[in-house]
């Protein structure tokens, strides 16, 4: 199946992350006492555990300081209790944006979350009222020069709903969010390595931004990222760099 160009769009995307590595830390660390408190803290049995962990270790965070953090959403040592909110709204354009929090403050996580919408150009809508225009699911985006071939024969037979190949090259699978993990081991022992690989809101359909717009839409996801209890921004703005 083919797909729109996406690979300028997703590779800005990890480009705009890689300058924030400073709050990747505290972001995995919420990801995995949010686990953990959820799903128990034995990794065999909590994938969702187990991609926190992965992010921690991709990140190069200590071993002890990932076991603190379990421990602490478990009951075993003494710590801060976060909770998970969505928030979605529009940005510029009218483009979709969903934002994932985690916060041990919800009165203090909206206000800033709604002061960031209202100044920069966008509206903080209502829940339902953009998640509608995203799929949830597992994400893998393999460079163009991929074999599509290889990764489709793989990936579904690993468990994929589907493999697309975009108008650039790039390879995208997707997957249910629950056999993202057993289709990326399959890839990967196939030495297949994923650019993105992610469990993810993905857009249905994007909504190209040149020019201001564009420069405009960029501000707006930068400040939202920026903000001290934002895990995750999602949005459907193809944002021309």
């Amino acid at each position: 199946m083919a797909g729109h160009s996406k690979w300028a769009n997703i590779q800005h995307r990890k480009g705009r992350q890689d300058e924030k590595r400073g709050k990747v830390w505290t972001r995995v660390i919420r990801e995995i006492m949010v686990a953990a408190r959820q799903g128990g803290g034995d990794i065999t049995a909590n994938p969702r555990l187990r991609l926190a962990v992965e992010k921690a270790k991709a990140a190069n965070m200590p071993a002890d300081t990932v076991k603190r953090n379990i421990d602490k959403a478990t009951g075993s040592l003494e710590g801060v209790t976060y909770e998970e909110i969505r928030y979605e709204g529009y940005g510029i354009g009218g483009a979709a944006i969903i934002v994932d929090t985690m916060t041990d403050n919800r009165v203090r996580t909206v206000a800033e979350v709604r002061h960031a919408f209202s100044k920069y150009g966008g509206n903080l809508g209502t829940e339902g009222s953009v998640a509608f225009q995203f799929k949830h699911c597992g994400q893998l985006v393999f460079a163009p020069g991929t074999s599509e071939d290889q990764v489709m024969e793989i990936a579904l037979e690993a468990g994929a709903d589907d493999v697309i190949r975009d108008d650039d090259g790039a390879i995208e699978v997707l997957t249910p969010p629950a056999a993202f993990e057993a289709v990326k081991n399959a890839l990967e022992a196939a030495g297949l390595q994923a650019e993105i690989a992610e469990v993810t809101w993905r857009a249905e359909n994007s909504i190209p931004l040149t020019g201001d717009d564009a420069a405009r839409m960029q501000k707006l996801l930068d400040v939202i990222e920026d903000l001290d209890d934002v895990q995750d921004v999602f949005h459907n703005a193809e944002i021309d760099a």
